[in-house]
């Protein structure tokens, strides 16, 4: 196959698998918020964090690359921790998504620089321009979750509508305490 070919060949692949990675996020958005609550979403997207990237887990197994599933594995973990943490604090899933993000960087760079940022075989090798696609999805999910930053921190602070009353306080006080006739 002729360079020439083989460039635009690729340049298409890319330009798709970008698109593909921005209407996946754009799909991510529309049914995480039709579906959960706030916290739900943080708390789904933080779980979601530990399998996206598990697939460098899988890559390695189908790839074959032996001297990769230290490193590989460490740094799943790794995600798993930012996803977990996550749950709850929304700057770790933002950073853990841009992490991740520059992680499917260094993969792509390896691919098709010929060599290694991290020395010979450390990482393992992924389908061709995978890397555009799920940088792209990671980068605006990312970059949503600043945008939904604030609606989490509300959601985890806001007391239930209805409480209990307590010992002290009977149900006629507290429908009182909300405008309700008795």
């Amino acid at each position: 196959m002729e360079p020439a070919s083989s460039a635009i060949g690729f340049i298409v692949i890319v330009a798709l698998y970008i698109t593909i990675g921005a209407m996946s996020a754009a799909g991510s958005v529309y049914i995480s918020k039709s579906i959960f609550s706030a916290k739900g979403e943080q708390i789904f997207f933080g779980l979601f964090l530990i399998p996206i990237a598990g697939f460098y887990l899988a890559f390695t197994a189908h790839f074959g690359n032996k001297d990769a599933w230290q490193w590989e594995a460490t740094v799943v973990a790794v995600f798993a921790v930012f996803g977990l943490v996550g749950v709850r604090v929304p700057f770790a899933l933002i950073v853990g998504y841009l992490l991740h993000g520059l992680w499917d960087g260094v993969h792509e760079f390896n691919a098709h620089a010929g060599g290694s940022i991290l020395g010979p075989r450390r990482i393992t090798s992924v389908p061709l321009a995978y890397g555009f696609f799920c940088a792209t999805y990671d980068f605006l999910m990312a970059t949503y979750f600043y945008t939904r930053r604030n609606h989490w921190h509300a959601a985890w602070c806001t007391k239930a509508a209805v409480t209990s009353p307590s010992k002290n306080e009977s149900r006629a006080e507290m429908r009182a305490s909300k405008g309700v006739a008795e």
